[in-house]
């Protein structure tokens, strides 16, 4: 005879809640991986799948040729961490010892790769496998896969990333250029190649001022045009400010006025676009929504931003639940992976208790940080472009305020930022100039070689030791926080 404790079980995973997983990307395995960490998984309650386009998982960071229009992904061979990654990993699984401060794109992938691995997700993950539309039907969700009709859902958590469809600015003449071959997206970029003498680089972003530094060691001139840069000359590179006008024969007028001649291609590191392909315009209008109060009924993508969205995740309208389905990862400007890690226990929380999400005080929420914004520059591209955009320091309230409210519950106890984290986080650029000396130096290996082998505060030890060095010996200037700080968290976690 079957124990009561069996036969409950049975009961459950008879009446489970089933969920949705879009991506098996960064965001896609997070998500899963703290449903899995849940008594309502183990006790057979929820019954959770993830859905990969591709065939390995890892998302953006999976390498790929630019074949596709527009290409998988838009990882190109140089690029490395803009953070060190002691701030970037997850809460519970750190790099491996010995990792190099800013890592390159293959080491990020293998840490997904062993993130898999070590809490066992892929029994629940398909690859290969599209979802190609999902509806709401008044009760569920009704999912369709790239493989046929697809099971209904209960819940459904987007994961889709927002590094694919490609950015391009309305600059006049830029169309022309395009159609000419003479310009294309940084989404096809891998790695310098011989484009002609004189190369212009769009976007001050991280790709940018990569593919910047990349195209000095194959060109004679590169231009990097940046939005307000002060134009001056270093070298081959020229800094200037943004493009207004692309005009005939390779001439190019900047925002103060000057022109350059000459230019024989044009890389856009301008930005990718929102897209949800899997959700019809009824779910999501296309645009931008009108001035509020009130708020719209419907959610809007303006490729911007997606709104209105109580906590950057569930969606405020009235088509169905805001709390059966949840996005992951479109806030910009902050550490991605703890980001969408605090986000995962706060979707959990709501799918589990969806009362304690209260959509007055998110609408208020919602209608100060418009207030804020709309006082900064009324235009709606602008405000949209700056929504889901944290400034350095909001990054970590966020994600203390989605701690504090996952542990409303009292089933999940709250923690909060460490203090650390987020003084290396300020200081991310006088670490990474450090660092990319150190590499040069051929020295590296030396720094890292057994860090963290005896504990994740070797690893904030080693920040501290970094940047005492890049001020003692390459005088880099005194950065806004004290380094006493760094060493208390050491004292404190040895």
């Amino acid at each position: 005879m079957e124990s009561s404790g069996g036969f409950t079980q049975t009961i459950h995973q008879k009446n489970a809640k089933t969920i949705c997983i879009i991506g098996a990307g960064a965001a896609g395995l997070i998500s899963l991986k703290t449903i899995l960490d849940t008594h309502q998984y183990k006790s057979g309650e929820w019954k959770p799948t993830v859905y990969e386009s591709r065939d390995r998982i890892g998302g953006t960071w999976v390498p790929s040729p630019p074949s596709d229009n527009p290409p998988l992904t838009a990882l190109y061979d140089s690029l490395t961490t803009n953070l060190p990654h002691p701030i970037m990993a997850l809460p519970d699984h750190p790099f491996p010892p010995s990792t190099a401060v800013f890592p390159c794109a293959s080491v990020v992938q293998k840490y997904l790769e062993n993130y898999a691995d070590q809490f066992s997700l892929a029994s629940h993950i398909q690859v290969s496998t599209n979802v190609n539309n999902i509806e709401w039907d008044g009760h569920r969700w009704k999912v369709t896969l790239s493989t046929g009709q697809g099971p209904h859902f209960d819940l459904v958590i987007v994961c889709n990333g927002h590094y694919r469809i490609p950015r391009y600015p309305s600059i006049p003449g830029i169309k022309e250029w395009l159609n000419a071959r003479r310009a294309s997206h940084a989404a096809w970029y891998r790695r310098p190649y011989d484009l002609g003498r004189t190369i212009l680089i769009v976007g001050g972003g991280p790709s940018g001022q990569d593919i910047s530094a990349d195209m000095r060691e194959t060109t004679t001139t590169v231009i990097h045009s940046v939005t307000g840069a002060i134009p001056e000359d270093i070298g081959n590179l020229k800094r200037r400010g943004r493009v207004t006008e692309f005009r005939n024969g390779g001439e190019v007028l900047f925002e103060d006025g000057t022109i350059e001649s000459g230019v024989d291609f044009c890389i856009l590191a301008t930005g990718y676009e929102f897209s949800f392909p899997f959700m019809s315009d009824s779910l999501i209008h296309s645009g931008y929504p009108s001035t509020i109060p009130p708020l719209p009924r419907n959610l809007f993508n303006s490729t911007h931003h997606l709104f209105p969205l109580a906590k950057h995740i569930f969606p405020l309208q009235t088509m169905f639940p805001p709390t059966s389905i949840a996005f992951m990862g479109l806030l910009t400007m902050g550490s991605a992976f703890p980001v969408m890690d605090a986000q995962a226990q706060a979707i959990v929380q709501a799918f589990a208790n969806p009362h304690i999400l209260d959509p007055t005080q998110e609408m208020i929420n919602i209608f100060s940080r418009y207030e804020k914004l709309y006082s900064q520059s009324t235009d709606p591209v602008s405000i949209a472009k700056n929504w889901h955009k944290v400034k350095p320091r909001e990054q970590f309230n966020y994600r203390d305020d989605l701690y504090r409210f996952s542990a409303a519950s009292g089933i999940i106890k709250f923690r909060e930022v460490p203090e650390w984290q987020k003084e290396a986080y300020d200081n991310r650029d006088i670490l990474r100039k450090a660092w990319v000396e150190v590499v040069r130096r051929g020295e590296a290996d030396t720094w890292v070689k057994g860090v963290g082998e005896g504990g994740p505060h070797e690893w904030i030890d080693l920040l501290n030791r970094l940047q005492q060095w890049a001020q003692e010996s390459l005088h880099i200037p005194q950065p806004s926080l004290e380094r006493h700080v760094l060493q208390r968290e050491v004292n404190m976690t040895t």
